[in-house]
């Protein structure tokens, strides 16, 4: 009888908390709906000057795991949502859609979480998730005081045409923060997040061509980190490891992060070929055709770290194929941005070229090809979607030059240079600054002013400049001088930790590239061995052409050839050229003769 009576009350109990469950959950449904999301626009900041509020900005993505719990846990709480109805213009953001607020606001993580005021001048920028309680503190806070607790980003100084000179101190500043950011031991940055700094990765590999041992010890742990950062079972590459190791990655797979490391260890094979690394490439290149790659040929933006939204994924992630195939498979962004397929493209280019494998080239002339027929703008730029609620944004525009130039200097195609310098112009015309250095993320136009990107100005800087040795155009060369201008100013040189890229692209702005130039018929089997193996040798700054003499000159004829009875190739610098070689396995021998002149320039 007592455990009848024990049953009942047990039950009173559960059904209790079914009601309180099934009156809780619309009152939370509501309180979220309560909050009137809005879109990024002028609107938006018209309505808080009208009604005398503040905007709440959220940067969001979809494959990101504490938006899904802020999702969940923060915005549904009525007292935020109260406060947020009384006091605030709320506006929600997929960051990925929006490439210039990204940009502007990338140092404060995902969710970022932007209070502003009516003019759109930043008042409290948040990074991550935040409870209920004391994000309602936060918001209470923020109207009790809306003073900025940041300055503003400083604007670079000087003048658009400002030399691109980095004085000795910063360089020795910079090559001593390279060093000693290096963790040494386990490989890989410093710091309780582990990634690898992919400009550091690609500048040790090219010390370590010049001779300098340590920083071939920092390059063979870069290359092995990358691995460590791999998914075992379907490939790709997690977005970073917490806990100061490699052991707890956190699960999200963007493309971009595919695209980097991928062009790294393209990079590294090519300089130092190993099975591990031929498994390496393997294995991020089978993820993109497996789940990022669109039915027409071009790739989709991301893969969630969650299987469920706002679950941790550690276990799912920890089981074989099939088992993680019966549960589901975790959402993948259909998207198709211009800035992800050029930047995935350029890495298959740099995967072929390490490895001779047609099938990377494939891939990325079928996703560059699809951009041009779906993304192109007229006038020679890129929009980032099908369609856009802003931009033109420069991220796009940007990651397609380097795939034209890649593919370019992969094939010696000149429709794909003719396309490159079209980019270029674009970009030129609606990026660049009048009056001061360095390139804007977006056209300006919304309700707040766009950044200037560091990233993209390093990637414009060294894409820009070796296209001006391609095309002999000084527009190009000027391009590329005014993105640099920008990132030698100390306070953009010293800003982060460690800035390889900046030695990186200065290095280039001051040397000429590694020149291998063919000389024959394309349909010549003897011409396209020869350049097969100028374009099997390591190092990302050279410049590789073919003079077939019935295309007419050379785009940028610098350098007179001799008209030989056969195919030959020439490796050149400064306009002067080595002696013709004729066979492929001949090209090592010719590079020692010259003294390494050529292999310190090609790195």
């Amino acid at each position: 009888m007592e455990r009848w009576g024990g049953l009942q009350r047990a039950l009173r109990r559960l059904g209790l908390a079914l009601l309180l469950g099934l009156l809780a959950a619309p009152m939370g449904r509501a309180a979220s709906e309560a909050i009137a999301w809005q879109e990024y626009d002028a609107a938006a900041f018209e309505q808080a000057q009208r009604e005398h509020k503040l905007v709440l900005l959220e940067l969001e993505a979809v494959w990101c795991h504490w938006c899904h719990v802020m999702a969940a846990q923060t915005w549904p709480d009525p007292e935020v949502a109260a406060l947020m109805r009384r006091h605030y213009v709320a506006i929600r953001v997929d960051h990925d859609a929006r490439p210039d607020l990204a940009e502007r606001y990338r140092e404060y993580g995902w969710p970022a979480l932007i209070i502003l005021d009516a003019q759109g001048r930043d008042l409290v920028k948040r990074s991550g998730f935040i409870p209920p309680g004391p994000f309602a503190r936060l918001l209470r806070a923020t109207v009790a005081d809306p003073t900025p607790e940041l300055a503003p980003p400083p604007e670079p100084e000087g003048s658009a045409d400002a030399p691109p000179i980095l004085a000795p101190v910063l360089r020795e500043a910079l090559i001593e923060r390279f060093y000693a950011s290096h963790d040494f031991e386990l490989g890989g940055l410093r710091g309780a997040q582990k990634f690898l700094d992919r400009d550091a990765g690609e500048y040790a590999l090219r010390l370590a061509q010049r001779g300098d041992s340590r920083a071939a010890t920092m390059a063979r742990q870069d290359l092995a980190a990358i691995a460590r950062l791999q998914d075992p079972v379907w490939g790709g590459i997690y977005q970073y490891s917490t806990h100061g190791d490699w052991d707890h990655p956190h699960f999200e797979k963007l493309a971009f992060i595919q695209a980097d490391y991928l062009r790294l260890a393209a990079l590294g094979q090519a300089q130092w070929p190993t099975p591990a690394g031929a498994a390496t490439l393997n294995g991020i290149t089978t993820y993109l055709r497996n789940f990022l790659r669109s039915p027409e040929g071009s790739f989709y933006v991301s893969q969630d770290a969650d299987l469920r939204p706002g679950e941790h994924a550690a276990d799912y992630f920890a089981l074989p194929d099939a088992a993680r195939r019966r549960l589901g498979v975790p959402r993948v962004d259909q998207h198709r941005y211009a800035r992800e397929n050029g930047l995935i493209a350029q890495a298959l280019v740099q995967a072929y070229a390490a490895t001779g494998e047609d099938a990377y080239l494939e891939d990325a002339r079928r996703a560059v090809q699809v951009m041009l027929e779906t993304r192109r703008l007229p006038g020679g730029g890129f929009r980032h979607d099908a369609s856009d609620k802003g931009g033109p944004y420069l991220g796009d525009s940007l990651g397609m030059l380097r795939a034209l130039l890649a593919l370019y200097g992969a094939t010696a195609e000149r429709a794909w240079l003719t396309e490159a310098q079209q980019t270029a112009r674009f970009i030129a015309g609606h990026f660049l600054q009048a009056d001061r250095p360095g390139a804007l993320s977006a056209v300006p136009g919304g309700p707040v002013r766009p950044g200037i990107s560091v990233d993209e100005n390093l990637a414009l800087a060294r894409t820009a400049n070796l296209l001006a040795h391609y095309s002999g155009d000084p527009q190009d060369k000027a391009l590329a001088g005014q993105a640099l201008a920008y990132l030698v100013q100390p306070a953009v040189a010293l800003s982060r930790v460690s800035d390889p890229g900046i030695l990186l692209a200065v290095d280039e702005w001051e040397s000429d590239p590694a020149h291998f130039c063919v000389v024959g018929s394309k349909s010549d089997p003897a011409a396209r061995a020869l350049f097969a193996a100028a374009l099997r040798q390591p190092g990302s700054y050279r410049r590789l052409e073919w003079w077939d003499r019935s295309e007419g000159p050379l785009p940028h004829a610098d350098v007179a050839y001799p008209a030989l009875s056969r195919p030959a190739l020439y490796v050149c610098a400064e306009r002067r050229c080595s002696r013709p070689l004729f066979r492929p396995e001949d090209l090592p021998a010719l590079l020692r003769e010259l003294g390494g002149a050529s292999a310190r320039s090609a790195s």
